[in-house]
This record gives C-alpha cells, structure tokens and sequence, in this order.
C-alpha cells in the first residue's frame, strides 16, 4: 500500500515532538491552574468553591487528560499553522481558538438555565474562570512551543523542534 500523504517520516517524528511538548505543557499548566484555584480563588470567594479541587480522584485524573491530549494535537497544530511565520495575529489566533473551544466545551457540559430565569453573576463566574484557564493553558503551550522552535540549544545549533516548512 503506498503513503498518499506528502509528509516525511522527519516532519511527522517533528510533529510528535512538538505534540509532546505541547501536552507536557498543559498538563503542568492544569495542574498549576488547580492549585492556584485550590488554594487562592476557591478560598477568596464563595462562589468560586467548586474550582477547589478536593481529591485526586478519577474526575481530576480525566480532566487531566483531557488537558494531555488537547495540548497533543494543539502542538501538532500550532506547529503546522505557524510554520516560520512570525505574525502574532496568526500565533494569538490558533491559540485562541483552542482555548475558546475548550471553553465552549466546559461551558456546555456544566451550564442550565431554567426557563424564564436569568442566572446570577456569581452562578456564571466559575465559567468565566474556567474559560479564561483554557486560553490560559494552550497560550503557555504556545510560549514554550516557540521557546523549543527558536531555542538552538544543541551542540550542532539546531532548534530542538525545527518549524514546519511548507
């Protein structure tokens, strides 16, 4: 059977380790995130109480790889999007769009509204929260898939993940 796609073994061991980077990332973004919520936001305002994580059950350990595999394929992504592009515009808008479809994601699974009633500010604040930490989390993926790109920290001066190259 012959391979119909027009990408190299090397740009496709590229695109898994600027995924892996990119997951790493946001998992370590998740757990931070956790902990900042645990122990700051949660503590400082009462409607902000379900962002405390309790335990590290099996629904931390699924939202954790929901976070893992998101961050995957936005490294896989990101890296193909960007190719050696430098605009921020293009950067800011694949994050974005990770982010905000996470968001949406979270926003669905948790928000009800009863007919007629108009939820209270306090009731749309944990989603708000929510919302601003999936940005959050693929815009530090982000950071450090640039990091690794332009970083030439190899002996020989190569960037440790090289640029898609069109």
């Amino acid at each position: 059977m012959k391979d119909s796609s027009n990408f190299s073994a090397a740009e496709r061991v590229e695109s898994l380790k600027a995924g892996s980077v990119a997951a790493l990332s946001c998992l370590l973004g998740f757990g931070a995130i956790a902990l900042v919520n645990s122990l700051i936001l949660a503590n400082r305002l009462d409607s902000l109480a379900s962002l405390q994580v309790r335990a590290i059950d099996l629904n931390f350990a699924a939202r954790g790889t929901i976070a893992l595999l998101g961050g995957f394929l936005f490294g896989v992504t990101y890296r193909y999007a960007i190719r050696r592009d430098t605009n921020p515009q293009l950067k800011s808008g694949v994050v974005l769009a990770f982010g905000l479809v996470r968001a949406f994601g979270q926003l669905d699974a948790g928000l009800f509204f009863e007919a007629g009633k108009m939820p209270a500010l306090q009731e749309l604040l944990p989603f708000a929260v929510r919302g601003a930490e999936s940005v959050v989390l693929f815009a530090i993926a982000g950071l450090v898939l640039d990091w690794a790109i332009l970083f030439e920290g190899f002996a020989n001066g190569r960037s440790w993940i090289k640029p898609f190259d069109s």
